[in-house]
């Protein structure tokens, strides 16, 4: 089959790899080109061990106090909140018990997926050196926080994720760059984290191509109902296939609200400031627990990143943002270079109120497939999608259940 790719991200890329394998001819089609969203400067964490969604009891009581600082973890650009307002009230009916336990348990399945998934395909394609097994450390000051996490670790081991609670003296022997304030850390010894997000997904992407995919840089306006859909973009383009991924992120959600499927997608922009060639301050990634943001020692350097604005797509970045996060870790991380050596980047995370991605067929064209919505989990999560596209594709039944993923749950 003739199968076009709507988004060259690590997943819509991942999705490539899993079609090739099965000899189907793929088309990536993407306005921008390979890795042009969130692909390009994320953390590089392969998160695996995250089961727990945003949307959860916990964080509607932190809301108040995140809100209360416009430049903290979390924050709402006061003219986006109208529009952000339907999404906002699903947000809170997620964060509810019944339907947080059961997001717990759509994201726990994706989740034991992901790793397996990503080191077939890195070795696969030869790029397993670029795919870094050293494990990953959330880390707290606060000494209640490290309390109340040690249930949270009951929880992961349930699920067969391998966790330590160290104190300390122990978390900074794995990390002596990291402050005494530190109570101890969660540590996850079978966490990965890839070379370079930009790197690694552009290698995929020119593997993709090696191994006979096409690649045409146009950005698709409408997707047909038709039997074999169109695709068709301006200026008179336009594509038959026999089937469809949508697979572009904060982009998807035009392309699904014409298909009959309103998603309730928006954007979480995240903001970092990375440090290209230093490295040695850190071994592995960090989070840094109750302080909104991660580092990660990546091969190109050290980046540090996170927070959660809510803002759309066509605002500015809003940098003082980037630079409150690393006037925290300076305090947290010493020997961090100063500020201006670095280069700052902020990226769009298409979030779903559930904290789970939009994996199904689309209502009017079960010929088209979607794959987005994976929020702080695209890179983590990219290959067992594409596992779970490429069996719905040949009518097969995916390892999980997909029916939390469901265009239909809203």
């Amino acid at each position: 089959m003739k199968i076009a790719i709507v988004g060259t991200g690590i997943v819509g890329v991942a999705i490539a790899h899993a079609l090739l394998d099965e000899g189907h001819e793929v088309l990536l089609l993407d306005r921008e080109g390979p890795a042009f969203g969130p692909s390009r400067g994320n953390a590089g964490w392969i998160a695996h061990t995250d089961i727990l969604p945003i949307a959860s009891p916990k964080i509607l009581r932190q809301v108040p106090k995140f809100l209360a600082d416009p430049l903290g973890p979390l924050s709402i650009r006061p003219a986006y909140l109208p529009k952000l307002l339907p999404w906002l009230a699903r947000f809170v009916l997620a964060s509810r018990p019944g339907p947080y336990e059961r997001s717990i348990s759509g994201l726990a399945a994706l989740q034991r997926l992901a790793l397996p998934a990503w080191l077939a395909r890195a070795e696969q394609t030869g790029l397993g050196h670029l795919v870094h097994r050293r494990g990953g450390l959330y880390a707290f000051t606060d000494p209640q926080a490290m309390a109340a996490a040690k249930e949270i670790a009951k929880r992961q081991a349930a699920f067969g994720i391998d966790v330590q609670m160290i104190d300390g003296p122990a978390l900074r022997k794995l990390e002596p760059a990291l402050s005494p304030r530190f109570a101890g850390a969660a540590y996850h010894p079978g966490t990965a984290h890839i070379s370079d997000p930009l790197e690694l997904t552009m290698a995929l992407f020119e593997a993709a191509l090696e191994r006979g995919a096409n690649f045409e840089r146009i950005g698709i306006d409408r997707i047909s109902a038709e039997t074999r859909p169109a695709l068709e973009a301006s200026h008179g383009w336009r594509q038959i296939v026999d089937r469809v991924v949508v697979a572009a992120g904060a982009w998807s959600k035009p392309l699904a609200a014409a298909l009959g499927d309103p998603i309730p997608l928006d954007t979480e922009r995240g903001y970092n400031v990375s440090f290209p060639g230093v490295s040695g301050l850190l071994s592995r990634p960090v989070a840094f627990e109750g302080h909104g943001f991660v580092a990660t020692p990546l091969d190109s350097g050290l980046r540090i990143g996170g927070a959660v604005e809510f803002g759309g797509l066509d605002a500015p970045p809003n940098h003082a943002r980037t630079r409150k996060l690393y006037d925290k870790a300076a305090t947290l991380v010493e020997g961090l270079p100063a500020f201006e050596s670095g280069r700052t980047w902020m990226g769009f995370r298409p979030s779903i109120p559930d904290s789970l991605p939009v994996i199904g067929r689309a209502r009017r064209n079960p010929h088209v497939l979607y794959a987005f919505g994976h929020g702080h989990y695209g890179m983590t999560q990219s290959h067992a999608t594409a596992d779970i596209v490429a069996a719905l594709v040949a009518g097969r039944h995916p390892a999980i259940d997909i029916t939390p993923f469901s265009p239909r749950r809203f």
